[in-house]
């Protein structure tokens, strides 16, 4: 995406809102979720391993704090497979390459992903302390990210890894001003390449991702693991009304490809996920990316940039490819 189109992005976040929450409110997801190294894949998380950016504006220049809610295993939230035997490591980066860096952005965990300068890191096992409650990193300056005029701020990488046993962390960030309490960074913005996360049980929530469009797509092919053929999936643009998505089966990827419009350039599209009203609850993890038809990476920014997109005009829905 080019400085301009950021430029832009930045006026839409004073508009619409600041991606502090990780996830947002307008996603309606209740939890990111990283699964310890020696998980099932089948359980919904495909490589064990989750990266998040966040932008902080060049114009700040006060410390600010990551926060994450529910750090920890076991307890009130986290997904158990037997006895609780998981520890999860939070890293976070800045510095020369945190971004930059090609693997940095690659939806695996492999290469030099752990580009950059680490700034600080945990490892959360079971720990009441953090059960249903927030730990923070230390203070961060902003110039201690990588600046990037692309990004349009300095740029920080936050990675959560499972490196030892097999249940599922489900947790949250916040990306805020004080330590204590959750207070926003305005005009910041957070995103990632490869999005893994919970969905809500009650089949009448539908969650939303927000990929960026920009004036270079003319086509995406998605990509989503692990659906677990749990409903239906479609995205919305500014133009068209519904366009519907290949859905994954359990432990599967499962791939379509979509001609992009060229009104629907320049904006977001709004992936929704609709549950079977039918079925029985049940736990459901997903991971999804998405790529041009030049192979790059788009990224789903929390906070939809020129905000939720409501088509102009109803365009019958059409079948993947």
């Amino acid at each position: 995406m080019n400085k301009l189109l950021f430029i832009l992005f930045f006026g839409y976040l004073s508009i619409y809102g600041s991606a502090q929450p990780v996830p947002a409110k307008e996603e309606n997801i209740p939890f990111l979720v990283t699964f310890g190294a020696k998980a099932d894949k089948s359980w919904g998380d495909d490589d064990f391993c989750q990266t998040f950016f966040f932008v902080i504006p060049k114009n700040y220049k006060q410390p600010f704090f990551i926060r994450i809610f529910d750090p920890d295993i076991g307890g009130k939230y986290d997904e158990g497979k037997g006895a609780f035997n998981t520890k999860t490591k939070f890293s976070v980066y800045g510095g020369k390459g945190c971004i930059t860096n090609k693997d940095a952005t690659g939806i695996d965990p492999i290469g030099n992903y752990r580009s950059g300068n680490l700034l600080c890191e945990k490892i959360f096992g079971i720990n009441k302390k953090y059960d249903d409650n927030w730990f923070t990193f230390r203070p961060i300056s902003p110039t201690e990210g990588e600046y990037s005029e692309r990004y349009g701020g300095y740029v920080i990488k936050v990675i959560a890894q499972g490196i030892a046993g097999d249940d599922g962390n489900l947790y949250r960030y916040y990306l805020s001003t004080k330590p204590n309490v959750n207070e926003p960074v305005e005009g910041s913005n957070s995103f990632t390449f490869e999005y893994s996360f919970r969905l809500h049980n009650d089949p009448k929530e539908v969650s939303h991702i927000y990929p960026y469009l920009d004036d270079r797509v003319i086509s995406i092919k998605q990509s989503n693991f692990d659906w677990d053929n749990d409903g239906k999936l479609f995205f919305v643009s500014v133009v068209r009304k519904a366009v519907t998505m290949k859905e994954s089966p359990d432990n599967k990827w499962a791939i379509s490809e979509h001609k992009i419009l060229d009104s629907e350039r320049k904006s977001s599209l709004d992936i929704q996920m609709h549950k079977n009203p039918n079925a029985p609850a049940n736990n459901n993890n997903v991971v999804f990316y998405i790529r041009n038809q030049y192979g790059e990476l788009l990224p789903f920014n929390n906070v939809p940039i020129g905000g939720i997109p409501h088509p102009k005009s109803v365009i019958k829905i059409r079948p993947h490819k």
